[in-house]
């Protein structure tokens, strides 16, 4: 068998070209603000398993980070990405935004952060308790010096009532910031215990509320992140939102339409697929700066087939997909996650990854991966 070829699962051989890749842009985008929601890189030698508390490979998860800046993105720490509430604890949790945000003032690098409540045990909590840990993470996150991401709670989603629990709590925490942050709406695509939130399982009565709070608080919110995998409510949303508040988007499924825009405007970007595909959203944004939107178009086309693989339902294990592609791409050495979580997705749901990741243009050692993909595959049962 040649050195790139891997055999899938079914008996299909694949074999891998190597990617072109794509040239590091000269600095950050300038027509958007893009954010890549990063990922955590476990320690292979500790005892990652459901249950215990997480113990991370700190040089590689921060050379990831500058792995990122040097492509222009900005950073988004500590999101679901990095597994919040699938296997990063909260102490780590804190410390991960310490040590990200000290590494993005040495390099100038853009950063946010994901302010939650998962330091609460499971189970239900009053709304003071709610707001008193959001709070607490607001401060930490603060005092770290990134810029707060204020997450959807599932504390939040089971103790609130109605919509005016949602925007008692999020008034405190607006009126308690010490400078403009970014609030979060995540689909139960993603997480179904926040199904409902902000007080609805009708979305336009959600979007609604949404806009009441935007509206009462626009000099306190930077932009919005709306995760929802729809591009007609991300469009219709933007286009109530008040003047200078941003919409990033957060759809992994329609990134390239709503960061290209329409005649009434465009959404900025917080997308956990960014990760992946880093250099090609560089090049595609810098393509979009000189007003090239052939060349940006062409360049994220192949990307699109990927993510709505990568974010396929169950969607909340796309997080396995991401780590698959990082470890075939040389950022880490093995395929293993905190909690365990790298059995979230099939030897066959990673077999269509790799054949879409090759399609893409985004494995640039074709050695490498196909190494390390017929590692996975062997142990899988799949003879190579």
């Amino acid at each position: 068998m040649s050195g790139t070829t891997v055999t899938l699962p079914g008996g299909r051989r694949l074999r891998l070209g190597g990617g072109t890749g794509h040239p590091r842009p000269d600095g950050p985008p300038r027509s958007r603000i893009a954010y890549a929601a990063a990922h955590v890189v476990a320690d292979p030698s500790a005892d990652n398993t459901p249950g215990t508390s997480a113990v991370l490979d700190w040089d590689r998860t921060l050379a990831f980070r500058e792995h990122l800046w040097s492509y222009g993105l900005g950073v988004a720490e500590a999101m679901d990405t990095a597994q919040r509430g699938m296997g990063l604890d909260y102490p780590t949790t804190r410390e991960l935004i310490r040590r990200s945000a000290a590494q993005a003032r040495a390099v100038g690098g853009r950063i946010v952060a994901g302010v939650a409540t998962d330091q609460l045990p499971p189970g239900l909590a009053t709304l003071a308790e709610v707001t008193a840990a959001y709070r607490e993470q607001l401060a930490d996150v603060q005092a770290a010096g990134a810029v707060p991401v204020l997450m959807c709670s599932r504390h939040l989603a089971a103790a609130a009532r109605h919509a005016e629990d949602y925007l008692r709590v999020y008034d405190d925490l607006l009126t308690a910031a010490d400078s403009p942050v970014v609030l979060h709406w995540l689909g139960p695509m993603f997480d179904p215990a926040l199904t409902g939130y902000w007080g609805s399982t009708d979305l336009d009565l959600a979007a609604d509320t949404v806009v009441e709070l935007l509206k009462a608080h626009a000099s306190r919110v930077d932009g919005i992140k709306m995760s929802l995998l729809d591009a007609g409510r991300e469009v219709a949303l933007r286009r109530r939102l008040p003047a200078g508040v941003r919409l990033y988007t957060g759809d992994d499924f329609n990134y390239p339409e709503l960061i290209r825009g329409d005649d009434t405007g465009h959404s900025d970007a917080l997308l956990g697929v960014f990760a992946a595909i880093a250099p090609a959203a560089a090049a595609a944004l810098a393509a979009l700066d000189r007003g090239d939107l052939a060349g940006y178009d062409e360049i994220f086309a192949p990307t699109v087939p990927l993510a709505r693989h990568l974010f396929a339902a169950p969607t909340w294990y796309y997080k396995t997909g991401i780590v698959f592609l990082a470890w075939l791409t040389g950022h880490q050495d093995h395929f293993t996650m905190v909690g365990g979580v790298q059995s979230g997705r099939s030897p066959v749901h990673l077999a269509t990854l790799l054949t879409l990741a090759e399609a893409a243009g985004l494995l640039p050692d074709a050695d490498l991966a196909a190494a390390r993909a017929r590692a996975y595959f062997t142990v899988a049962g799949v003879t190579q």
